[in-house]
């Protein structure tokens, strides 16, 4: 049974979660032994909201915040800043459509810790704009021990953020991802030492960075730039280029406006000096 299309940009959250709950009754046929599971995850819940909060909240709980005080705070958040919630719809249709690995939208939104983790941090981030540092703080670490992604709670995310793999997956208090933004395994937006104040990177839109890429410092990603895998980037790099080495330089442009959508990884050979 194949899911209902949905497009995301141009469709609403409840259009989304009636396709997720077409294919969970579909899956739950094919696999009884999860039915119990999806049905508490997503045939259960009425919402969008409702779905993503359980399996945040089931994931993240822990003895000192178990499900039952974790759950409402989450849906609070929620409750009060939908943009949340139109978020998390973009990120998820981010995941599904970005990563050929992915056949669905239940498949992200159950399977992909990138995208349970950039929610989680979605959360966190409630909680540090509406001065619960403590808590926004103890959220940080769960996210960090069960996703193995480190985002520091303060740091600003655009709709559309797609964490592939993300194992080890590092950004700062001062850092801010735009819309549309593709980040691999292994990356750090981190500072350049001690420094206090505004000091980490700034991704514009359409960036994406590749595994293992470090990005560090107050500095500015230009709009659709490409980072090399394995790249340590000191300084701003310009819209539309792409940058590689230790330490990073411009190789060329890029072929697509927003190589985050492409995911293409490959640079114009021919114009890399190895030297750098």
């Amino acid at each position: 049974m194949t899911a209902i299309p949905l497009d995301v940009a141009n469709d609403s959250v409840q259009d989304l979660w009636r396709s997720i709950r077409f294919t969970a009754r579909d899956w739950a046929r094919r696999e009884p032994v999860l039915a119990g599971w999806l049905t508490h995850c997503v045939l259960e819940a009425s919402t969008f909201e409702y779905g993503l909060g359980v399996i945040l909240s089931d994931k993240v709980a822990d003895s000192v915040l178990p499900v039952r005080t974790l759950l409402p705070l989450m849906l609070q958040a929620m409750d009060d800043d939908p943009e949340i919630i139109a978020a998390a719809a973009a990120d998820l249709d981010a995941h599904y459509t970005r990563n050929p690995a992915c056949g669905d939208h239940l498949t992200a939104l159950l399977f992909f810790k990138g995208y349970h983790a950039v929610q989680a941090h979605r959360i966190a981030h409630w909680f540090w704009r509406h001065n619960r540092q403590i808590l926004a703080n103890y959220m940080q670490s769960r996210g960090s021990e069960v996703f193995g992604v480190d985002i520091h709670p303060a740091a600003r995310f655009g709709r559309g953020i797609f964490f592939d793999h993300a194992t080890g997956i590092v950004v700062g208090e001062t850092a801010t991802i735009d819309d549309d933004v593709s980040i691999l395994q292994n990356v750090t937006l981190g500072g350049t030492g001690k420094e206090s104040g505004d000091r980490h990177p700034k991704i514009r839109s359409g960036v994406m960075i590749s595994a293992g890429s470090k990005v560090l410092g107050n500095i500015v990603i230009g709009e659709g730039a490409k980072i090399g895998a394995n790249s340590v980037v000191l300084n701003d790099v310009d819209p539309h280029t792409t940058v590689v080495g230790v330490p990073g330089k411009a190789v060329g442009g890029t072929v697509d406006d927003k190589p985050s959508l492409t995911m293409d990884q490959s640079f114009d050979c021919e114009s890399f000096d190895p030297g750098i």
